[in-house]
């Protein structure tokens, strides 16, 4: 395993709207949508679990900060898997910023019916290239370029939802939080990875972890 440290701890911005397109250069058509899938998720959150209320608030680093910087670490990626996609993050941030982007889909995967009601609709209102699979993540036969995961499960069992993707040729790119480094530490004992930390642009405590090869230990 091969971890990179941070250079430097990143601030955590506090973005509105206008912030986000500054900081990030989005188009207006873009942030429209972005804009639609937060009132989105606000209606449904008030009816079922999906994110943490007070996220609510600050939406704009939290969650789309949080999911749309993925792009900047595989910006040749056309297609995604979202593994968890519960809340539609990252993969709804992402379908949203690719929408444009000829070839390009993301699979939403997630094993709660509920959870997928919510994502089929926010699709379809945002007429995204995104199919949404109500299935566990193991299951499913999928060739992507890239298989994320966001508040999903720790790194052991995240690697086994994701290592039939990684198998066939994916890059993994995983949110992960401060705790990142002993889950990794624990993920040895049953995994050989190369994994790269990457830091996050939305919370100074936060890593992206980027795997490149997975495979079971023997």
């Amino acid at each position: 395993m091969t971890l990179e440290a941070p250079t430097e701890a990143v601030s955590e911005p506090l973005l509105d709207a206008a912030g986000y397109q500054a900081l990030t250069g989005v188009t207006d058509s873009q942030l429209a949508d972005l804009v639609r899938f937060q009132v989105l998720l606000a209606e449904w959150n008030a009816v079922m679990n999906l994110v943490g209320p007070a996220t609510i608030a600050t939406y704009w680093t939290r969650h789309v900060l949080d999911s749309s910087q993925l792009l900047a670490l595989a910006p040749e990626a056309k297609t995604w898997a979202d593994l968890g996609a519960g809340a539609g993050l990252p993969g709804v941030v992402l379908a949203i910023l690719l929408k444009d982007t000829p070839g390009a889909k993301v699979h939403l995967v997630e094993s709660m019916a509920k959870r997928c009601r919510f994502l089929s609709e926010a699709c379809a209102a945002l007429d995204l290239p995104a199919q949404v699979h109500n299935v566990r993540a193991e299951e499913l036969d999928l060739r992507v370029d890239v298989v994320t995961a966001r508040a999903c499960a720790p790194m052991t069992k995240l690697f086994g939802f994701a290592e039939p993707y990684l198998r066939r040729g994916a890059l993994g790119l995983f949110l992960k939080g401060q705790d990142v480094a002993a889950e990794l530490s624990e993920a040895e004992k049953a995994w050989k990875f190369d994994a790269e930390l990457r830091p996050s642009q939305s919370d100074p405590r936060g890593r992206i972890v980027q795997v490149k090869r997975l495979y079971r230990v023997r």
